[in-house]
């Protein structure tokens, strides 16, 4: 080859603009292009604008929890959504910006608008210039998913949402039916109900977060219970459409549920259309780009990452997935992902965070592990708190005391399951984490009581 690798990026989001600059940074010519947001359409229209208003429902019910503090009653309270849109976009145009500037800095060219194969090395890019032909000699596909919509559902972006519509509702809806009961729909659960709004909650299995553990999804279950979010068990809907002036949604087993909106909450799908695999002789399986532990794909100098591969689809998965094309692209060494090592969370009141092997998983497989568990109501940083409520859980190997899962169930979960998640990445055993000795007092305490 001679001169620095030309590498093409389709997607801007975090496997993209991670990819992009890691390349960039060691001297690939590369060229991003993103049609709709640098920093990936799922991140700052989906991800980050469900956790600015999480953090807004924190804070009502704070204010709600006023007595706690010494306040007295507050009385309703009126949420300004249009204050807390405006906030939304804010953060999201500031995290855009932040990182267009940065990817402009190490010469990474932006294209705004679409690119598809021509064929193994070359691309059309269409642009508000017109189109053009770019050949390259590495490319990365990180077109990141699309909210799933069934057949049965008649989406109108007013009444019917998809998780990323919802944003834009002008005001709190009067009665939410939510379908789907995994993470985006329990999310969406705590939002709504924090904002004033009545929640029904449409779960296809017995229990809220059915491929998570039994405890904590109780322990969000019982949440809901107090704050009159009505969830309906074993009712996979079968169709959702306006009527009246609101929403109809029907169960297979013959229920119905009358609301002002319905949100399909019922997962992703990799946004693998219009980009000419065919030409570019790239395989797909499943609706998703098939890659190998590296992220190559049926052509070897054509990479896929993040959420258009199917796999586990969570924004720090895919900026490792872009890291490790990056340095590949560079003729550099680069470990694979092991994406059972990504923490993650669930955004709700109690936060639920995991790492790592869990309970049920280590069931299935019929594998023995030491389990420990220490609540949070003996912690003296939590006692402190509203609502101590919540706990530990730490899997180990019985045998050499490794540390294999863990489990965060409370305030502030998704910042303490990562001194799990490294003592996962590190094959720590527990004793490291039990002598680690944490401030005091603080949450993190029974990270290291549960260790012991």
């Amino acid at each position: 080859m001679n001169g620095p690798p030309r590498f093409l990026v389709i997607g801007g989001g975090p496997a993209g603009s991670t990819a992009a600059a890691v390349a960039a940074a060691g001297g690939a010519q590369v060229t991003l292009v993103e049609c709709e947001v640098v920093g990936g359409a799922s991140q700052l229209r989906d991800c980050i604008p469900s956790k600015a208003l999480v953090v807004s429902a924190d804070g009502l019910a704070a204010i709600r929890a006023g007595g706690h503090f010494g306040r007295g009653d507050p009385g309703p309270l009126r949420p300004d959504v249009s204050r807390l849109t405006e906030r939304r976009l804010s953060v999201a145009s500031l995290l855009s910006a932040s990182l267009i500037g940065r990817l402009e800095a190490l010469g990474v060219t932006l294209e705004a608008g679409r690119a598809h194969f021509a064929g193994p090395g070359a691309a059309v890019l269409a642009t508000a210039s017109g189109e053009r032909t770019m050949d390259f000699d590495d490319a990365l596909i990180a077109t990141g998913s699309v909210p799933r919509v069934p057949a049965w559902a008649e989406v109108d972006g007013e009444f019917v949402l998809t998780s990323r519509q919802a944003y834009r509702l002008a005001g709190t809806p009067e009665h939410a039916v939510i379908i789907g009961a995994g993470s985006t729909g329990v999310e969406f659960a705590h939002i709504f109900s924090s904002l004033g709004a009545r929640v029904t909650l449409l779960s296809a299995r017995e229990r809220v977060l059915p491929r998570n553990d039994a405890e904590a999804a109780a322990a969000l279950e019982e949440e809901f219970a107090e704050r009159g979010v009505a969830v309906l068990r074993g009712a996979r809907a079968r169709s959702v459409r306006r009527r009246g002036g609101g929403v109809e949604v029907v169960t297979e087993d013959g229920r119905v549920v009358g609301g002002s909106h319905a949100l399909l909450a019922v997962g992703l799908q990799p946004a693998c259309g219009g980009l000419g695999l065919e030409a570019a002789g790239v395989a797909v399986e499943e609706e998703a780009i098939r890659v190998d532990a590296c992220q190559r794909t049926s052509v070897p100098h054509i990479y896929a990452a993040g959420d258009v591969t199917g796999g586990v689809m969570l924004s720090s998965v895919a900026a490792a997935e872009g890291a490790v094309v990056g340095r590949l692209v560079l003729g550099e060494e680069a470990a694979a992902v092991d994406q059972q090592q990504a923490a993650q969370t669930v955004f709700t009141e109690p936060e639920i965070a995991w790492v790592g092997l869990q309970e049920a998983e280590a069931a299935d497989a019929g594998r023995r592990v030491r389990v420990s568990r220490v609540p949070f109501s003996t912690n003296p940083k939590a006692l402190i708190q509203p609502r101590p409520r919540g706990f530990v859980k730490i899997l180990s190997d019985p045998k050499d005391e490794v540390v294999l899962g863990g489990l965060v169930v409370g305030r502030h979960a998704a910042e303490l399951i990562g001194i799990l998640a490294l003592a996962v990445r590190a094959g720590l055993p527990r004793s490291m984490v039990a002598q680690t000795l944490m401030a005091y007092p603080s949450l993190a305490e029974t990270i290291s009581a549960a260790a012991r």
